[in-house]
C-alpha cells in the first residue's frame, strides 16, 4: 500500500472549485456489516470498516501481465465514446443524494486530490483472478467532503454502461465505503484506465468480488435503501441472475 502525499481534502476541493453466485459470508465480520448498514453513522462505519481489516496487497513484481476486461467492455453511447477518444476532458463524477454538499469532480480535480495506491487481486465469479495497481481516491474522503448524512445506509454506483437493454449500477454499504482500500480508480499499473477495464474511473472494493467493482462511473448516491433502484436487489447481478448482494472474499 502506497499513501501518496496527503494535504486537507476539503481545502483541495475547495480550491478546486468548490457471472457465478456468491455465497454470503455468514462470519461474524459479516454480521457486523450488516447490522451497521441498518442503523450506523459514519462514525461507527469508520470505526468498523477500521477493524475489518485489509485485503492482502502484493508487490510490483506480482501483478499480472494482463487484466482482463470482464461484463462490458466498452460503452456505445456516443458522449463516452467521444469523450473516451479526447481522454475524458468534460466527464464529471457527481457525488449525490443523501449529501449536504453535492460534488462534480473532473478527472483533473480527482487526481488532484489525495492518492491512494494499491496492488490487490481482482476475483471473479467466473474462477479467474488478476493482480493489478490500481490508483485513486478514497470513497471515504469524498463523502466527508461532501458531507455524507446520517440517514445514509447505502452508496449506489451509477455506471455508464448498459447490459440487456439494463443500465449498470452497484451498492455497497457504509462499512465498505469507509474502508481504506475502496477507492475510485483512475489508474491501472500506472497508466489510465482502458476501455474494457472501466475508464474513466471504476470501484475498487477489495474485500468483495469482481460483479461489485462498478465500471465506468459517472456518479456516487448516498441512499437509505435501494429498494426502489432497478428490482431493488442492490446491483444489476444482484436483480438479474440472483447474485448475492454482500460478495465477501
Amino acid at each position: 500500500m502506497v499513501d501518496l502525499p496527503r494535504r486537507s481534502l476539503l481545502a483541495g476541493i475547495a480550491a478546486l472549485g468548490a457471472s457465478a453466485c456468491a455465497k454470503i459470508n455468514d462470519s461474524e465480520a459479516a454480521g457486523s456489516l450488516f447490522k451497521a448498514a441498518e442503523d450506523g453513522h459514519r462514525v461507527l462505519h469508520r470505526a468498523l470498516a477500521g477493524k475489518q481489516g485489509l485485503a492482502k496487497e502484493f508487490r510490483p513484481d506480482q501483478r499480472s501481465p494482463t487484466f482482463r476486461g470482464n461484463g462490458s467492455v466498452t460503452v456505445a453511447d456516443p458522449f463516452y465514446q467521444e469523450q473516451l477518444a479526447k481522454g475524458f476532458p468534460d466527464w464529471k463524477l457527481e457525488v449525490r443524494g443523501l449529501v449536504e454538499k453535492p460534488l462534480a469532480l473532473g478527472l483533473a480535480d480527482l487526481k488532484a486530490l489525495p492518492q491512494r495506491i494499491q496492488i490487490t487481486r481482482h476475483d471473479c465469479v467466473e474462477g479467474w483472478s488478476a493482480i493489478g495497481e490500481w490508483q485513486g481516491v478514497q470513497l471515504g474522503a469524498l463523502l466527508d467532503a461532501a458531507k455524507v448524512k446520517e440517514s445514509a445506509k447505502f452508496i449506489v454506483f451509477r455506471c455508464a454502461d448498459t447490459l440487456y437493454g439494463r443500465d449498470y449500477y452497484e451498492s455497497i454499504d457504509m462499512v465498505d465505503a469507509y474502508h481504506p482500500q475502496t477507492i475510485i480508480a483512475h489508474s491501472l499499473n500506472s497508466e489510465p484506465l482502458p476501455e474494457k477495464n472501466g475508464a474513466p474511473l471504476r470501484m475498487r472494493i477489495e474485500r468483495q468480488l469482481g460483479y461489485k467493482q462498478a465500471k465506468y462511473v459517472k456518479a456516487i448516491e448516498a441512499v437509505t435503501s435501494f429498494a426502489q433502484i432497478g428490482q431493488g436487489g442492490g446491483g444489476f447481478w444482484e436483480d438479474v441472475a440472483g447474485y448475492q448482494w454482500y460478495a465477501g472474499v
